[in-house]
């Protein structure tokens, strides 16, 4: 050794450790984040389910109950008949709710060469009857022919839609009914958005609910606007002709070349 001290070194630096700040927080905006994501995407498919597929295994259950219902009756010859202004029969009101007794036939509404036809279910409870089967009769309401008001509902979004161009019906336009025995045509006589509240639209008489029925009604009832139940839209017609089954049927009912 040459007994010559050496320079003195600098120490070497020691790096702290840190944890960065707000990393508890930041997990748990993570955490929610994807709570969020997940909770969007369930979101969007209930929408898609409510909005697309109750649509598509709506009208196929319409479909076939409509198909039913007609292998279950006369058949009625494709000719047109001659209307009858007369006094018409009454449809006997089924024995138990939840049971078809009809379909509701609207040229209006037909699509190229496609009806518009849906069966008429005893009923308006919406698990049993509106949101499986479609188009529901109001209890203690009359029945198709009958002085009186045949009122009926149906949804305009979602499980198969039946009156989603309700608000496209005009003065005249016809509401054909069609029973086991015969075919009422009602026309289009007026419209209006009300209240859920406003019950007084199916009314034996729903053009002025505290006098008695004179007439033989039709209203239809959906929901209003759009996506929306806040408020309903109403359809009312009254019968101006009707023809035994086994007769024929309605003029616009009958194929044309």
């Amino acid at each position: 050794m040459t007994g010559v001290l050496s320079e003195r070194q600098p120490a070497p630096q020691r790096h702290r450790r840190t944890t960065p700040r707000g990393g508890a927080g930041s997990a748990l905006l993570g955490v929610v984040g994807e709570l969020l994501i997940t909770a969007g995407v369930l979101l969007g498919l209930y929408v898609v389910y409510q909005l697309w597929w109750t649509d598509v295994v709506g009208v196929q259950a319409q479909t076939e109950l409509s198909e039913e219902f007609a292998a279950r009756v006369a058949d009625s010859p494709e000719i047109a008949a001659e209307p009858q202004v007369g006094p018409p029969p009454v449809q006997e009101l089924p024995a138990i709710s939840g049971s078809t007794f009809g379909r509701l036939w609207v040229p209006a509404w037909d699509a190229g060469e496609t009806r518009y036809v849906r069966p008429v279910t005893e009923g308006t409870d919406r698990a049993t009857v509106l949101d499986p089967l479609g188009i529901g009769h109001y209890e203690d309401t009359a029945m198709p022919g009958e002085i009186g008001n045949f009122a009926v509902a149906g949804h305009r979004q979602s499980h198969g839609k039946p009156f989603y161009d309700i608000d496209e019906l005009r003065e005249g336009d016809e509401l054909i009914v069609e029973t086991a025995d015969a075919w009422y045509v009602y026309r289009v006589t007026s419209w209006d958005i009300v209240m859920p509240t406003d019950v007084e639209v199916i009314a034996p008489n729903p053009i002025d609910p505290v006098a008695a029925p004179e007439e033989a009604m039709i209203t239809l009832t959906t929901c209003h606007p759009l996506f929306s139940t806040r408020e309903r839209y109403i359809v009312h017609g009254a019968l101006e002709s009707w023809m035994p089954r086994d007769a024929g049927r309605p003029a616009a009912l009958v194929a044309t070349t």
